[in-house]
């Protein structure tokens, strides 16, 4: 894991941690996995179901205990590296340290998406009753893509390029909408989810 740091807008923090997360190959491996799983993608859902007009993805969502399964190796590396991600984001923010004693990660999705695609919708990780237990977002790029494809967050007039291995957290609130840009070339894959109050 590599501290990177990204450009910011204005002169307060964004509160957006990022990361070049090793081995890098880990990246190809989960890219590797979508691809030779094809019975588990399904176009993807957000909290308000599937709309496309809001979210226009194929993705897999996998459960926790899955990671143990064999053949799932890759996942275990990902996320032992985003441990040591969120580690310096909470050295980052010391006052994280009395809140973030028992939090746990949930279900997560690996996603794809083909030229027009995107996530549309400016939004937010925790806008509703189902998704009060959301603190952080992370999310990972695993292929760069060459044109189109940001993360564009809103309120900091941060647009974020997908470059293989970066790795960000942020907080989960409204003071973190954010949309996807469409993808213009190419396939954009990333593998993203929450880090949840238990």
């Amino acid at each position: 894991m590599k501290k990177v740091e990204l450009a910011s807008g204005g002169e307060n923090p964004n509160f957006i941690g990022s990361w070049t997360i090793e081995p890098i190959q880990t990246c190809d491996d989960l890219i590797s996995y979508f691809e030779c799983n094809i019975p588990k993608q399904k176009a993807g859902l957000s909290v308000g179901g599937l709309n496309l007009e809001t979210k226009d993805s194929v993705d897999i969502t996998i459960n926790p205990r899955e990671i143990a399964l064999p053949g799932n190796e890759s996942f275990k590396t990902y996320f032992d590296e985003l441990f040591e991600c969120y580690k310096n984001y909470v050295e980052t923010w010391p006052f994280l340290k009395n809140i973030s004693e028992r939090l746990e990660i949930g279900s997560f999705n690996l996603q794809r998406y083909k030229p027009g695609q995107h996530f549309k919708k400016i939004h937010t990780e925790r806008s509703s009753l189902q998704s009060l237990h959301r603190i952080f977002a992370f999310m990972t790029y695993l292929n760069d893509v060459q044109e189109g494809g940001s993360t564009y967050f809103s309120h900091y007039d941060l647009e974020i390029k997908p470059r293989k291995g970066l790795t960000l957290i942020w907080p989960a609130e409204w003071t973190h909408a954010h949309r996807g840009n469409i993808l213009k070339e190419g396939s954009k894959y990333i593998i993203t989810g929450w880090i949840n109050f238990c």
